[in-house]
């Protein structure tokens, strides 16, 4: 697994550095080919974030934890990221397509961890129609707050009418998705 680490406001030990690589590495055993993993610790407001994202074959998992000692936060991350990936496979396996983590883990993973049981549906419960406009990313953001929902939807006149998305951030501000 390649690792790239990043530290926000905040310098972690060499120790810890050893650590994180040693806990994260066991999720690679869930991957047939070369994984990376992107670690992120961050201080904010005396709190210890540790976000973890792990990139393998197209898939992203992505964890924030945040707790008051960094090594809990990573034990954390690598369980909530296992959950992902189990989960994950199990949807992709049974609803998708055969293979699509490449690999069979369920032999490596132990016995006496629970199943996700009843796992939801893939249930449309609601439809919306709506005609999608061109505008600018500007009145886009304007639309998403009048309509006070997560993201929008709409036709960038900026880039030839692409379909675009502009979207809330939790950390504050908006995003935008481009299609190419």
């Amino acid at each position: 697994m390649k690792f790239t680490i990043t530290e926000k406001k905040v310098h972690i030990t060499d120790d810890l550095r050893d650590y994180a690589e040693k806990k994260i590495s066991k999720i690679d055993r869930f991957f047939k080919s070369e994984s990376e993993a992107f670690i992120t610790f961050t201080s904010e407001r005396g709190r210890l974030v540790a976000e973890v994202t792990i990139k393998n074959n197209g898939l992203f998992f992505r964890v924030t934890e945040v707790t008051s000692d960094m090594m809990a936060s990573i034990d954390s991350a690598v369980a909530a990221i296992e959950r992902q990936i189990r989960k994950h496979k199990t949807r992709l396996s049974k609803r998708l397509r055969e293979g699509a983590l490449e690999k069979e883990y369920m032999s490596s993973v132990r016995e006496d961890m629970p199943e996700d049981e009843g796992e939801p549906e893939f249930k449309i419960v609601r439809t919306k129609m709506f005609s999608v406009k061109p505008m600018s990313p500007e009145e886009a953001v304007l639309q998403l707050d009048l309509l006070e929902h997560e993201f929008f939807v709409f036709k960038n006149q900026d880039k030839d009418d692409a379909f675009s998305i502009v979207y809330k951030r939790k950390q504050g501000g908006y995003g935008l998705i481009e299609t190419s």
